[in-house]
C-alpha cells in the first residue's frame, strides 16, 4: 500500500508514555510516526486540522469479543469494534481456545484492518455463544497441557489467558477450574484475566453452598503479579464489593501484590458500585469495553438464541456503546482525562506485553493514532440498574490511523448520548 504522509495539525497531543500533553503537530510518514513537535513543516503531507481535538496513541480495547460467527451471536465484527470505532488494537477475551486458535488467526486476525490479539480461553471450547451452555465449562473441559502448548507456539498472537471466577461456576465445580487456569498462567508466564460476576445462572439444584464474599479471596490466593482482575464495578456478588456494600478487604492486598484491575465495562457495569470502589481509592489500570452480540445493538445471526440465560446481558442489547463511550463513563464518575488516557494506551500496552510496539506516539513507532472530539456540556448516562450520571465532558471518536492508514469512525454501534434537558 502506498501510504500518504499525513500531518495532524494543532491537536492536544496526550502521550502518557512520554509525559507529553501539549498542543502539537504529529507527522506520519510511510506508516510510522516521523515527528511530534510544534509547527512541523507540512511539505507534501496531507494536513488534517486537529484544533480542539485530542490526538492520542491508538486506543487499545483490553476486553473485546470478536471471534465473529464461530462464537455464534456473541462475537462481533472486529473492524466495527476496532478501527471504525476509533480503536486500533483489540484484545479478544477468551473467544479462541487451543482448538480454535488457528481459525482465529486465519479468519479474524489476518483479514482485519484492526490489530487483534488474543487472551486464549482456558476452556477447550472457547467463548461459544457467550458461555450459553455451562456444562461445556466444567473442569473436565480444560486441557492444561494443550493450552500451554498452543500459547507458547503462538507468542505473536496469544498475550494472556482468560478464565472465570463467578457464582454460577463456583456453585457447580468449586475452585478446580480456577486452579487449572492459574497453572496455565504460571507455565506460560502470561497474565490470567479473571472475570468476576454471575455469567452462568446458578444450577437448578442450587449446587455447592457458596458464600459469594469468599470467591474473591479464593481466586486471588491462586494468582500471580501481573494477572488481571476484571469487572471491579460489577453489581453482581463475588467480586470487589461484598454483600455489605463495602469493598472486599483483600482488594488492597491484591493490588499490593501486583495484580492489575481492568474495568471490563460491558453489561454488568454499575455506577453505584463504581462509586464505592473509586471512593475506596482503587483506580483501574486498564479499560475494556466488553461489547458482544448480547449487549450491543447489532443484528443476530439467524438461528442463534434470542435471549441469554443471564438476562442482564439483554439490557444493553437495546443500546449502543464503545470503548470511547466507556472513557466518557469514567470521566462522568470523576476521573480525569489524565487518569483515563493511560488506561487505553500505555497501561493497556503493558498488560499485553507490547509496550515496545504500541501505546505511544514516540517517533519511529507504528503510526497507530486516535483522534477524538472533546466536548463540554451535559449528557445523561444510564447503567443496567437504571442509575444515571451526568457527563460534563463527552468524548467521541472522529477517526484513527492504523499503521498510517486512515479510518473514519462510522461504526453503527457508536452511541448518541442524550443531552440533559434544562429546566
Amino acid at each position: 500500500m502506498n501510504l500518504k504522509d499525513i500531518l495532524l495539525k494543532g491537536g492536544r497531543v496526550m502521550d502518557p508514555a512520554t509525559g507529553t500533553d501539549a498542543v502539537l503537530d504529529v507527522r506520519v510518514s510511510q506508516g510510522r510516526i516521523a515527528a511530534v513537535g510544534e509547527d512541523l513543516p507540512a511539505g507534501d503531507a496531507q494536513t488534517i486540522d486537529c484544533s480542539g481535538r485530542l490526538v492520542l496513541p491508538g486506543l487499545i480495547d483490553t476486553h473485546a469479543h470478536v471471534y465473529q460467527y464461530v462464537t455464534g451471536r456473541f462475537g462481533l465484527n472486529p473492524d466495527m469494534c476496532g478501527v471504525r470505532s476509533g480503536v486500533t488494537t483489540l484484545v479478544d477475551q477468551g473467544g479462541a481456545s487451543c482448538i480454535t486458535l488457528p481459525g482465529f488467526r486465519h479468519y479474524i486476525v489476518e483479514p482485519s484492518k484492526t490489530r487483534v490479539v488474543a487472551f486464549l480461553s482456558a476452556y477447550l471450547v472457547g467463548g461459544l455463544e457467550g458461555h450459553f451452555y455451562p456444562e461445556l465449562y466444567r473442569p473436565e473441559c480444560l486441557d492444561v497441557d494443550a493450552t500451554v502448548r498452543s500459547a507458547m507456539a503462538n507468542p505473536d498472537l496469544v498475550k494472556g489467558l482468560k478464565a472465570h471466577a463467578e457464582l454460577g461456576g463456583f456453585a457447580r465445580w468449586g475452585v478446580d477450574v480456577m486452579r487449572a487456569s492459574a497453572e496455565i498462567g504460571v507455565r506460560t508466564g502470561l497474565p490470567v484475566y479473571i472475570h468476576f460476576g454471575q455469567l452462568w445462572p446458578m444450577p437448578a439444584d442450587g449446587g455447592l453452598p457458596v458464600d459469594a464474599d469468599t470467591i474473591f479471596e479464593q481466586v486471588v490466593d491462586l494468582l500471580k503479579a501481573g494477572d488481571v482482575l476484571a469487572h471491579p464495578f460489577s453489581r453482581h456478588p463475588g467480586g470487589f464489593v461484598e454483600r455489605n456494600g463495602k469493598v472486599h478487604p483483600l482488594v488492597r492486598e491484591a493490588v499490593n501484590r501486583g495484580l492489575k484491575i481492568d474495568v471490563g465495562h460491558g453489561s454488568h457495569f454499575s455506577y453505584a458500585m463504581a462509586r464505592t470502589v473509586l471512593d475506596a481509592g482503587f483506580i483501574p489500570d486498564t479499560l475494556g469495553a466488553d461489547m458482544h452480540g448480547y449487549n450491543t445493538a447489532v443484528p443476530a445471526p439467524a438461528g442463534t438464541p434470542a435471549a441469554h440465560p443471564d438476562e442482564d446481558h439483554m439490557f444493553l442489547g437495546r443500546t449502543r456503546f464503545s470503548l470511547v463511550s466507556a472513557m466518557t463513563s469514567m470521566l462522568a464518575l470523576g476521573l480525569t482525562l489524565e487518569q483515563v488516557v493511560p488506561m487505553v494506551t500505555i497501561n493497556a500496552a503493558r498488560m499485553i506485553g507490547m509496550e515496545d510496539e504500541i501505546g505511544t506516539l514516540q517517533p519511529g513507532r507504528v503510526a497507530d493514532i486516535t483522534v477524538l472530539e472533546d466536548a463540554r456540556g451535559s449528557w445523561v448516562m444510564t447503567d443496567n440498574e437504571g442509575n444515571q450520571v451526568i457527563a460534563r465532558q463527552k468524548l467521541a471518536p472522529l477517526f484513527c490511523l492504523r499503521a498510517g492508514e486512515r479510518f473514519d469512525a462510522d461504526a453503527p454501534i457508536l452511541p448518541v448520548l442524550p443531552a440533559l434537558q434544562s429546566a
